[in-house]
């Protein structure tokens, strides 16, 4: 229990998944974001999210680098891959009106019953 404890405190000191959400929305109906299509956000969180797998994939030499181009495979743009699949994400969520923090707490305790490790 002390354990679960510590990891909730670390946690809580990280920006809420709801203020991330609702900063994402702010920024796209700003821009007139929130009127994309689902569908193409959609299909851009599978383009953004493949350019993850390219980079699992070069890292762990299924593809190899001469095999006529080589990817930046740095960490800061792995690191932007990550972001920007989180803010697609985050769009395509706010886009259907999903509480990603409600959902995700809901379906961590599911998870935790079915995956019991203290049996």
């Amino acid at each position: 229990m002390v354990e679960k404890e510590r990891y909730n405190k670390r946690i809580a000191s990280f920006m809420e998944l709801r203020d991330l959400q609702k900063r994402k929305l702010d920024f796209d109906m700003e821009r007139g974001w929130d009127k994309s299509r689902a569908s193409n956000v959609f299909v851009h969180l599978i383009e953004e999210l493949g350019e993850i797998g390219k980079h699992v994939s070069y890292e762990e030499g299924y593809k190899k680098s001469n095999s006529g181009h080589t990817p930046n495979l740095s960490v800061e743009e792995l690191k932007r891959e990550f972001a920007q699949v989180l803010m697609l994400f985050l769009q395509l969520s706010n886009h259907y009106s999903i509480d990603l923090e409600k959902s995700f707490k809901e379906e961590l305790e599911i998870m935790e019953k079915r995956f019991n490790i203290r049996q």
